[in-house]
C-alpha cells in the first residue's frame, strides 16, 4: 500500500494484533508460511516480469536467484520450525540444585524489513520467512527504485494476509524517515553501508535492534596453483550476474603476475561464452537499475584501463561486463564497493602481501579464494576477516540455510538464513525451574561463619 500519512496507526494496529497472541502458536506460524509459498508460487509470472522490468532479468535468473531461494527457504522452514520453536533444555550448575533450564525462543513484537531493489523480491521475502516463523507481525518497506518489483511484492502480501499482521509500505525515503519515528522490535534492513548508518541512528532513541546487512569490496584472491579456466568461468559467473549487482559479487581479483594474462583471456573467453559477441543483445544479461547508478558506474572506467568491455547505453540502462587491468589502489574504482559490471585485476607477489592489503581495508561481506593448497587455505582463513567465505566458487555460499549469512564490521551486524533467521528475530529467554523439596541454610542471612563453604562451589 502507498502512504502518504503517518505510518503510526499502522505499527499500532499490528502491535495490537501481536498482543492478542494468535501469532505466537505453532499451527498460526506454519499455515502462514505455507500461505506465503503457495502465494509466491501463484504469481511466479508476475514476479518474473516485473524483475524483466526492472532489472532486465531473465526468466531463468529471476527463478534461480529470486523465487526458488524463497521457496526453498520456506520448505527448509516448515520442516524444521517445531523444533526450532521447542525450548531446549540445558544443564545447570550445583548452585541450582534442584532446577531444571530452559532457553525459550519468543517472538519479539513488531517489525520492519527494509529491503533493496538488487535482488528485491528475494531479499524482502527472507527476512520476512525469518519474521513469521519467529512469531512476529512485520512492516515490509520494498525499495522505490525496483517499483514494479515493489508493486507485485505489495499486491501479494495484501491478498495473503491481514494488513495488522503482515503488510508493505511502498514509497520514496520519506515514507521510510517516518517509518523510522516507531518504536520497531526490531529493524532489518539490507542495502549499503552508508544507510545503514543512518538506520543504526534512528533506531538508537528507541534501543531497536538491528540486522544490518550491508556491502563492501568483497576480495578475490587467485592462487598459484589455481586452474585458470574453470577459476575464470567461475568468476565471471558471480561477477556479472544480475548485471554485478549483488552484494556478495567479487569486487576485485588478486592475481600472481604470471596467472595475469591466462586469467584475462579466460575471463574475455568465458564473458563471451555466456553473453555472446554482443552482450547487449543477450536475453540473460541484466540492465543496471537506473540512470543514476548507470553514471556512477561511468564516473569509475578510465578508458585507459579497460582491457574487456567499457560500452554501454545509459538509456537502455546496459553496461557491457567489463575488465580493468593497471588498476592501483588508490583509483576511484577502488575507493568504495562497486556494485555493477566492473571488475578490477590487480597482482601480488606473495600471500601475505595479498592479505595485508585485504587487512588494510574495510572487512568486507564475502572473500573468494582460488587454490588446492591447504596451506593456503588456512592463511587466508585464520589471517582476514570477513562475513563469509567461499573457496573455489563464488556466490554459492549464499544458498546455504545451514550456514549463517552476514557481515562484519562495516559490511554489516547479525546474520540470517534457516535457523538464524528464527533466531534473529526472537528473544532467547532463559528459564530456570527450581523444585521445592531442598532449601539449604548457606545463601540465607545471617552469614557468620558461612564464607568457608563458598570455597566449595564450583
Amino acid at each position: 500500500m502507498q502512504v502518504t500519512q503517518s505510518t503510526a496507526p499502522l505499527v499500532q494496529a499490528q502491535r495490537n494484533y501481536f498482543q492478542s497472541g494468535v501469532t505466537h502458536a505453532y499451527g498460526f506460524r506454519q499455515t502462514q508460511l505455507k500461505a506465503l509459498g503457495a502465494a509466491i508460487q501463484e504469481q511466479q509470472g508476475a514476479i518474473q516480469q516485473a524483475l524483466a522490468q526492472d532489472l532486465g532479468k531473465s526468466v531463468f535468473e529471476a527463478v534461480l536467484t529470486e523465487t526458488t531461494n524463497s521457496i526453498s527457504e520456506i520448505n527448509h522452514t516448515l520442516k524444521h520450525l517445531k523444533a526450532w520453536m521447542a525450548p531446549q533444555r540445558v544443564r545447570t550448575s550445583v548452585v541450582q540444585f534442584p532446577a531444571q533450564g530452559e532457553i525459550w525462543s519468543e517472538p519479539l513484537g513488531v517489525v520492519l524489513n527494509i529491503s533493496p531493489w538488487n535482488y528485491p523480491f528475494q531479499l524482502a521475502m527472507g527476512p520476512l520467512i525469518g519474521a513469521i516463523a519467529a512469531g512476529n507481525c512485520t512492516i515490509l518497506k520494498p525499495s522505490e527504485l525496483a517499483p514494479h518489483t515493489s508493486g507485485v511484492i505489495a499486491e501479494l502480501i495484501a491478498k495473503t494476509f491481514p494488513p495488522e499482521y503482515i503488510t508493505v509500505v511502498e514509497g520514496d525515503k520519506t515514507i521510510t524517515q517516518d517509518l523510522l519515528k516507531n518504536r520497531f522490535d526490531h529493524i532489518f534492513f539490507t542495502g549499503s553501508t552508508a544507510i545503514g548508518r543512518l538506520i543504526m541512528a534512528a533506531a538508537a532513541p528507541h534501543l531497536t535492534p538491528v540486522t544490518l546487512e550491508l556491502g563492501g569490496k568483497s576480495p578475490c584472491i587467485v592462487g598459484p596453483d589455481a586452474p585458470v579456466e574453470l577459476t575464470a568461468r567461475r568468476i565471471a559467473w558471480g561477477k556479472f550476474i544480475n548485471g554485478g549487482q549483488t552484494c556478495i559479487a567479487p569486487d576485485y581479483v588478486l592475481v600472481p603476475p604470471a596467472l595475469k594474462a591466462p586469467l584475462l583471456g579466460q575471463l574475455r573467453h568465458w564473458i563471451g561464452e555466456f553473453y555472446g559477441k554482443n552482450p547487449a543483445d543477450s536475453p540473460d544479461y541484466g540492465r543496471i537499475i537506473n540512470e543514476h547508478h548507470w553514471q556512477r558506474l561511468r564516473d569509475l572506467v578510465d578508458p585507459a584501463q579497460v582491457v574487456i568491455g567499457g560500452d554501454g547505453d545509459i538509456e537502455a540502462r546496459y553496461f557491457a561486463p567489463t575488465v580493468l587491468d593497471g588498476v592501483g589502489w588508490d583509483d576511484p574504482v577502488m575507493e568504495a564497493e562497486i556494485f555493477g559490471p566492473i571488475l578490477p585485476i590487480l597482482t601480488y607477489g606473495e600471500m601475505g602481501e595479498a592479505i595485508a592489503a585485504i587487512n588494510a581495508r574495510p572487512k568486507p561481506l564475502a572473500l573468494y579464494l582460488f587454490t588446492n593448497d591447504p596451506n593456503l587455505q588456512n592463511q587466508v582463513l585464520s589471517q582476514t576477516s570477513s562475513g563469509g567465505v567461499c573457496i573455489n566458487d563464488t556466490i554459492m555460499q549464499l544458498g546455504a540455510p545451514s550456514m549463517p549469512f552476514g557481515g562484519v564490521g562495516e559490511s554489516g551486524m547479525g546474520a540470517y538464513h534457516g535457523k538464524f533467521s528464527f533466531d534473529t528475530f526472537s528473544h532467547r529467554k532463559s528459564v530456570l525451574k527450581r523444585k521445592f523439596w531442598l532449601d539449604l541454610d548457606l545463601r540465607y542471612p545471617p552469614y557468620h561463619d558461612k564464607l568457608k563453604w563458598l570455597k566449595w562451589l564450583p
